[in-house]
């Protein structure tokens, strides 16, 4: 049996294929990025950008998949590299290690994506790919904020207009209403609110890995016809 015979069990080989041919920008490989990447490449992609200008640190090693003792002070992009191809060797990573900012992000070329998903922290970067993909009619998901919530189960793909307690969403949602943009923008976000703390954000394993899961199966169901 193949790689993908239990894959194949509930999704035919014609949008099997049209999986593997899909050509996916993945921003950020943290606690949500990280299981987003590791779900993408289980379903069968094979065409996959990946952004992250940071290496793992010891703090890490609490929610991010990818950060093991073996892989601190690795470059995310290279440990993400390594893992696609000893899980699949046939997919094409192309490794962007470098971080982000409103003046580079032209350099990604946006239009060239079947998919953008943004799992990236960065408020600036998350108002720019929302701006941009919905001018040039990308397809776009974004996570909004994981940190600082305990229950998994109260995470949802929604619009961002319909987002609550989440302070990352209502950012970008007052964004999105004053500068009147138009079309949908799905992001994955929790209804839980978030537990205050004095300085830091904290996080746990399964908030993060859940989110960044949703982002992967919201973009293999939209791409076999199921969302």
């Amino acid at each position: 049996m193949g790689q993908l015979s239990r894959l194949e069990l509930i999704i035919d080989k014609e949008k099997i294929k049209k999986i593997k041919q899909s050509n996916i920008l993945l921003i950020g490989l943290g606690g949500v990025g990280g299981y987003a990447f590791e779900g993408l490449i289980r379903s069968g992609i094979e065409n996959i950008t990946i952004v992250d200008g940071d290496k793992f640190e010891l703090t890490n090693l609490n929610r991010q998949l990818l950060a093991l003792h073996s892989t601190i002070n690795q470059n995310k992009t290279d440990v993400a590299e390594k893992r696609a191809q000893d899980i699949n060797p046939e997919a094409k990573i192309k490794k962007i290690t470098k971080t982000l900012t409103k003046e580079n992000i032209e350099e990604l070329k946006l239009e060239k994506y079947d998919y953008v998903i943004d799992a990236c922290d960065t408020l600036n970067i998350k108002k720019e790919l929302i701006r941009k993909c919905t001018k040039d009619k990308i397809k776009l998901i974004s996570c909004m904020g994981t940190g600082n919530k305990l229950n998994p189960s109260l995470l949802q793909i929604t619009d961002i207009r319909k987002t609550s307690y989440d302070p990352i969403a209502k950012i970008l949602r007052k964004m999105v209403i004053s500068e009147k943009i138009k079309g949908k923008i799905p992001v994955v976000s929790s209804t839980e609110k978030p537990i205050k703390t004095k300085d830091k954000v904290g996080s746990t394993s399964f908030v993060p890995a859940t989110a960044g899961l949703l982002l992967a199966s919201f973009v293999i169901n939209d791409i076999v016809g199921e969302s």
